[in-house]
């Protein structure tokens, strides 16, 4: 059998177990684990370089080796990394920092990684239960924390429901297409059209699949587990877990479904504009910044749901350019957040303390400025490219209410980014954050700042190119 179109997944599988044993044998094992792990995810993002792409369906037609999920696994590998990384300086050395928690996250990368080749419903759940798995213990990794537990324990509960709805509809598309193969749903449906049955299932397997992308009305969970949870384990789960599972609704609609476009897409449409309006309007009174940035994150998901909805190898690509800017500025963002806190070293997360933060540390503030802005979509911030990539396909795929709609819910969810920034440079100043440690971290910030920068658009053509290419599978 060729492994070769699994060269990633064998590394991470191999290197996850090989720290494990690290873990269990050598005393204050954390640094080794912690690099060791960030290695391994680095490796496995060059080694899509050597792994063959462009092999297509293999092992029986249920993996695909093909350009859309080597773009993934890039976004998901490295977005694990920055959460390791971050790990680092925010959880309490010799307590909190064990040698479990890189392996954690790379079994939930692992996961995700699966997920983005899935091409069989069979491997796709297998996948989304690996990376959901981990995850539940991630969210609830600071076993002395209320929130932390309360987090752990709402994703664990609403996620096994979600897994639950997911088979049923798996079901349902099995019982009635006759197998589970991407390839035989979509001659189902081209060959019956969207019967009761097969539209059910493509219901019911939607439905399952939005809770994972914290779609409107599967959001309830986002906020409360990105504010209870480890602030490293949020940014994952808000960076390369969200990427991931867009990835894999992208290639169910348009791979396995894509014969019931008409039927689906009402779907999507849906959910797409609830996202868009509830993650604008439910920010406007937070207080907390996590709480916000999970509102914000269902409200980006929206966006990306808009280049589903479009459909094709054009919708499939601004999805693409979507998420890897969307993950920049994400990951940015929470790398920030990590940076407040009190004199004591502990934690804060308030919007309030970051009052004045322009004048205490303008050097963080003109970088969340630019996060937040560009998060809104404002140009000449790099934010606003990929948003106006989706609008663009959705017009030509005659989706012109739903470009002109999401454009104007643009404008009112860009009331909170624009209040942070009007905290930190207009309000009396709050008490100072500490010093700030960790020079990792402030070369991330740095990267993710310039990035997002109108210094973005230097790599327009080289990021579109890379996306039409890997969409080019559809």
């Amino acid at each position: 059998m060729n492994f070769a179109p699994i060269l990633p997944e064998v590394i991470i599988t191999l290197g996850a177990i090989a720290l494990m044993m690290v873990a269990a044998f050598v005393r204050r094992a954390s640094a080794i684990t912690h690099w060791g792990a960030v290695a391994l995810l680095i490796a496995a993002a060059v080694s899509l370089v050597g792994a063959p792409q462009e092999a297509g369906a293999v092992f029986g037609g249920m993996w695909a080796a093909d350009g859309f999920a080597a773009f993934g696994k890039v976004i998901i590998y490295l977005s694990a990394a920055v959460a390791i990384i971050m790990a680092h300086g925010w959880f309490d050395r010799g307590f909190e920092h064990g040698a479990e928690y890189p392996v954690l996250i790379l079994l939930s990368a692992l996961g995700a990684s699966v997920m983005v080749s899935s091409t069989d419903l069979m491997m796709l759940y297998v996948g989304l239960e690996l990376q959901s798995l981990s995850a539940y213990v991630l969210a609830s990794y600071r076993r002395h924390d209320e929130r932390s537990a309360e987090a752990g324990l709402k994703y664990f509960v609403l996620g096994g429901l979600a897994s639950g709805i997911l088979l049923y509809g798996i079901s349902l598309l099995y019982g009635f297409a006759g197998t589970t193969y991407f390839s035989g749903i979509s001659a189902a449906f081209a060959d019956d059209g969207a019967s009761l049955g097969l539209t059910f299932g493509l219901v019911f397997t939607l439905a399952g699949l939005a809770f994972k992308i914290s779609a409107v009305p599967f959001h309830m969970w986002t906020p409360d587990v990105y504010e209870g949870a480890p602030t490293p384990v949020a940014a994952f789960f808000a960076a390369g877990q969200k990427a991931a599972a867009i990835l894999l609704a992208t290639r169910v609609c348009i791979d396995a479904m894509g014969p019931a476009t008409d039927s689906w897409r009402q779907i999507v449409i849906f959910a797409a504009l609830a996202s868009i309006i509830l993650g604008a309007v439910a920010a406007f009174g937070q207080t907390n910044i996590k709480r916000l940035l999970a509102y914000s994150s269902i409200n980006n998901v929206g966006f990306a749901m808009v280049g589903i909805a479009a459909g094709g190898e054009a919708g499939a690509a601004a999805v693409l350019v979507y998420l890897a800017v969307y993950v920049v500025m994400t990951l940015g963002a929470f790398l920030i957040v990590m940076r407040m806190r009190d004199a004591e070293g502990r934690p804060v997360e308030s919007i309030d303390s970051l009052a004045g933060l322009s004048v205490t540390r303008p050097a963080l503030a003109w970088a969340m400025m630019a996060f937040m802005l560009s998060l809104a979509g404002i140009p000449p911030l790099f934010g606003f490219w990929p948003k106006l990539m989706v609008f663009n396909v959705a017009v030509q795929a005659g989706l012109l209410p739903l470009a002109i709609a999401a454009a104007v819910l643009t404008v009112v969810g860009a009331y909170y980014y624009l209040k942070i920034v009007k905290v930190m440079f207009f309000d009396v100043p709050a008490e100072p954050f500490a010093a700030a440690r960790g020079r990792v971290e402030t070369v991330l910030i740095a990267a993710c700042a310039l990035a997002i920068s109108p210094l973005g658009y230097l790599i327009i053509n080289p990021l579109s190119t890379l996306a039409a290419n890997a969409a080019s599978v559809f």
